[in-house]
């Protein structure tokens, strides 16, 4: 394997440099501009459409990602494909994001017509304010760069790295703003590993017939056979449908330590009162922290006032999420 020369490294580390300097000369640049066009789009009654072509066009479709798994329904439009009969897709409650770091861009300007007849809100994010495109938005976001890391300063690099994190904070504030939160994030990610992660502990839980339950009446010889039947290594105990406590395995071994009369109890005698629960809707990721800080394997799953038992989470329901 060809190893990189000092001279490629230190290039390399110039790109890396420039383009991070980009984005961080965005910052101050942050000002009522930019809350103008969160209020925009926390304000669109319909999608957003993201348009923007060559190296932009890339990054526009990333944005629209972004915006639609946040929340915000959005979708990349190209332009070229518009002027050519896409243009039906504008709504008048639609919000337009152009990206063009001249703001002369041809494909995107000959679409200004038609969103201003229809009244659909433009936002644009550019490198030149004072361009057609700048001029005839609601607002216009400074994405200007000193330099692309572009040894010769032509192949869009930094301006295109600049445009995507100003999206991105685009996104994540709007997000902000509209109370998005992380079940509504998991609703949104049903699929691969994120997915895993972000499913439900009412998803998750052995539950109905499956569930180890029994009562605080019940004699203990019939609580160890419910444990070893269920094979969770542990049982809940509910008085008259309210979760009262559980039994574990290590609740069986102190007992039997303790005394040589525990088959001659009830399981209300032998539980450990006030269990950790948790609610059916909470994420997996947040079942595996409980199961890690209290050091524990299993999770009772509760709701309702008095708490009810419905279900039970076990620390290799989480492995087969590939959490752990």
């Amino acid at each position: 394997m060809t190893r990189l020369t000092a001279v490629d490294l230190t290039f390399a580390r110039k790109v890396l440099q420039t383009e991070a300097d980009a984005i961080l000369a965005l910052i101050d640049r942050l000002d009522d501009r930019f809350d103008q066009a969160i209020r925009i789009l926390r304000d669109c009654h319909g999608r957003v459409i993201v348009t923007g072509m060559g190296k932009s066009g890339i990054i526009c479709r990333k944005i629209a990602a972004t915006l639609s798994s946040t929340g915000t329904p959005a979708f990349f439009l190209h332009p070229a494909e518009a002027i050519h009969g896409d243009l039906g897709v504008i709504q008048a409650d639609d919000v337009v994001v152009a990206l063009s770091n001249s703001g002369e861009t041809e494909e995107i300007v000959r679409l200004l017509e038609t969103i201003k007849r229809l009244g659909a809100r433009l936002i644009t994010i550019t490198g030149n304010c004072e361009s057609t495109l700048a001029q005839a938005s609601d607002v216009a976001l400074d994405c200007h760069v000193s330099e692309e890391a572009c040894p010769m300063n032509l192949v869009p690099t930094a301006s295109t790295t600049a445009a995507l994190a100003l999206g991105d904070a685009l996104a994540m504030t709007l997000l902000v703003a509209k109370g998005f939160r992380e079940e509504d994030f998991a609703s949104l990610h049903p699929g691969g590993k994120l997915g895993k992660r972000l499913k439900r502990a009412g998803q998750l839980m052995h539950a109905d017939d499956k569930a180890p339950i029994v009562t605080a009446t019940t004699p203990m010889q019939e609580v160890v056979h419910e444990m070893t039947r269920k094979r969770l290594g542990m049982t809940c105990v509910v008085d008259n449908g309210r979760l009262a406590g559980i039994i574990t395995d290590g609740d069986l071994r102190r007992h039997m330590s303790e005394s040589v009369n525990l088959l001659d109890r009830t399981a209300g005698e032998v539980m450990t009162r006030n269990p950790v629960t948790l609610e059916p809707r909470a994420l997996a990721a947040q079942a595996l922290n409980v199961l890690e800080q209290r050091k524990i394997t299993a999770l009772v799953v509760a709701e309702g006032v008095p708490l009810r038992a419905v279900g039970v989470v076990h620390l290799h329901d989480l492995w087969r999420t590939e959490m752990v």
